[in-house]
């Protein structure tokens, strides 16, 4: 039997078209009034700081282990030859900076090594490129091994003299540490003359698609 009366005598009715009503209001409120979803950021590339000191680490404890080696083997004033008298064998005990400069500022250049360790590694904290990664990390593990032996060698701390073992032809005697620091520094000028960035753009790229976002 048909239920013929009005839709006040039947609350279930009235319950639920009042509910459906309410709510589609509020989808339709929440539609209007929310902002948009928006996605989330892509990721970028990866932080290259545990990079920068595993090469720093290399290349710290090849340095040690060829000065340690030199400073045995090697007398002063006594080179051993190994390709004629272009390239050599020849231990000198450096106050000064790398190549033997600067001589007479080896408390100076120590304060200066200190700076450039403690900078590379805030720079590494936030570093994205691995090119950048891999000259930062020569130069912080070069100028970590000639800051050892300015603290710890002799004559006295801050004073301390750097092993130099390597002679090239009329270039000054050298060790790894400078050269780590001298091609880790053209990596990093070629990197900056080339666009490089180091959050792992170029610069030229982003102009160009700065351009092209404009454009469209």
């Amino acid at each position: 039997m048909s239920d013929d009366r009005p839709s006040e005598d039947n609350p279930l009715s009235t319950d639920s078209d009042s509910y459906s009503a309410e709510s589609q209001e509020r989808r339709d409120a929440n539609s209007a009034g929310a902002p948009s979803v928006a996605h989330e950021p892509v990721s970028g590339p990866p932080r290259r700081l545990r990079t920068v000191l595993l090469i720093a680490a290399v290349l710290l404890g090849l340095d040690l282990l060829t000065k340690t080696i030199a400073v045995a083997q090697l007398t002063p004033g006594d080179p051993v030859y190994l390709i004629g008298d272009w390239a050599r064998f020849s231990l000198v005990r450096n106050p000064g900076a790398a190549f033997s400069m600067a001589t007479g500022m080896t408390w100076l250049l120590t304060l200066v090594a200190a700076g450039v360790v403690i900078g590379v590694i805030r720079i590494g904290r936030t570093l994205r490129s691995l090119w950048w990664a891999i000259g930062l990390g020569m130069v912080l593990g070069g100028a970590l091994g000639n800051l050892i032996d300015r603290l710890f060698r002799a004559p006295g701390p801050l004073q301390g003299h750097v092993v130099d073992f390597v002679a090239i032809g009329w270039w000054p005697v050298f060790n790894v540490a400078d050269s780590a620091i001298v091609c880790g520094a053209i990596l990093l000028v070629a990197l900056t003359v080339f666009g490089f960035e180091p959050d792992g753009t170029r610069h030229g790229q982003n102009d160009n698609a700065k351009a092209e976002e404009q454009a469209a």
